[in-house]
C-alpha cells in the first residue's frame, strides 16, 4: 500500500467528505487533503467531477491514476480495498443495515437538519447569498431533536449505531453532527444517551483532525473540541 497515494478534494463542513476523512483515518491511511468549494468549482475540479460535488477521492498508484465521487461509494471502494477490518458489516444483513442507517443519515438529517443550519449559518454567507432565515435556522433546530432520540433508541439497544462494533452508520452520523456541533446547535443536554455515544466517537482518535478544524470567519463553539463537553 506505501505506493500509493490519495488524494481528497473535500470541504471542511460537509458532512459527506468528513465521513471519508473519519474512515481513512480509521483505516489509518494518509491522505493528502485539497479543500474545494462545492459553490464555485474550479475548472479543474470540474474535470475530475462534472457533477461539481465534494468529496472526491483520487487514487494514484505506479502509472494508473482512478477518480472516485460520491462519499458513501468512495467509503465502500476504501473499506474493500483495505486490509484493515471491515467497517461496512462482517454479513449481508449487517451491512444491510448499515447501509440503511447511512442513508438515513445522508439523506433525511441532510434534508431536515444540516441543510437548513449549514446553509443559512454558514454556506449563504461564504457564498454572499442574502441574510440567514430564522425560520429555517428553527426548523433545523427541532428536527435534530427527532434525530438525536433515535440515536439515543439505537444506542440503548447495541453498542454502536448498526451493531456491536463500530461501521460506517456511526461515521455518517458523526460526520453530520459534528457538522451541526461545530455550530453549536446540538442540544447535548436533553439527550444523555446520543451524548454518551457522540462522547465514545469523538474521542476515537480518527476524530482529531475534524476537532482541529478551523473555518476562517467562523470559529467552532467551545466545546466543540473538549472530548468531556
Amino acid at each position: 500500500m506505501s505506493n500509493i497515494h490519495y488524494r481528497l478534494y473535500h470541504h471542511p463542513l460537509d458532512p459527506r467528505s468528513r465521513r471519508v476523512r473519519l474512515l481513512l483515518a480509521e483505516k489509518g491511511i494518509a491522505c493528502e487533503f485539497v479543500v474545494e468549494k462545492p459553490w464555485e468549482p474550479s475548472p479543474a475540479f470540474l474535470e475530475l467531477n462534472p457533477a461539481g460535488e465534494v468529496p472526491v477521492l483520487v487514487q494514484e498508484q505506479d502509472k494508473e491514476t482512478h477518480v472516485l465521487s460520491d462519499g458513501q461509494a468512495i467509503c465502500e471502494y476504501i473499506d474493500e480495498t483495505t486490509a484493515a477490518e471491515t467497517l461496512l458489516g462482517k454479513d449481508p444483513y449487517a451491512r444491510a443495515e448499515v447501509r440503511r442507517l447511512v442513508g438515513w443519515f445522508d439523506r433525511k438529517f441532510q434534508n431536515e437538519v444540516t441543510s437548513f443550519l449549514l446553509a443559512e449559518k454558514v454556506l449563504k454567507r461564504l457564498q454572499g447569498s442574502g441574510e440567514p432565515d430564522s425560520l429555517r435556522i428553527r426548523t433545523g433546530c427541532h428536527n435534530i431533536r427527532g434525530h438525536l432520540d433515535y440515536i439515543g433508541w439505537l444506542t440503548e439497544r447495541r453498542n454502536w449505531l448498526a451493531g456491536d462494533h463500530i461501521t460506517l452508520a456511526d461515521l455518517a452520523a458523526g460526520a453530520q453532527l459534528s457538522t451541526i456541533d461545530y455550530l453549536g446547535d446540538v442540544p447535548w443536554g436533553f439527550f444523555p444517551l446520543a451524548k454518551e455515544w457522540y462522547a465514545r466517537l469523538k474521542s476515537r482518535p480518527s476524530f482529531r483532525g475534524l476537532l482541529g478544524d478551523h473555518i476562517a470567519g467562523f470559529m467552532p463553539t467551545r466545546h466543540y473540541a473538549d472530548l468531556d463537553f
